[in-house]
């Protein structure tokens, strides 16, 4: 298990489409989770880029 998995960070589903516009498709997801839907995305032929990324830490409270 990886660090990100044993912290409970989440992640996120991103997109790029074919002018480089970047887009937030999903969040709040565990690491497999987004993994799968990434996957899922990709299966579908579309010609855009799909990957998965932590989120940003919180920010602490002030």
């Amino acid at each position: 298990m990886d660090r990100e998995q044993r912290t409970g960070v989440a992640h996120r589903v991103m997109r790029q489409d074919d002018n480089g516009n970047r887009f937030l498709l999903a969040r709040g997801l565990d690491r497999a989770e987004a993994e799968a839907l990434a996957a899922e995305f990709e299966a579908r032929g579309h010609k855009q880029l799909y990957w998965v990324e932590p989120e940003d830490p919180p920010e602490p409270a002030a």
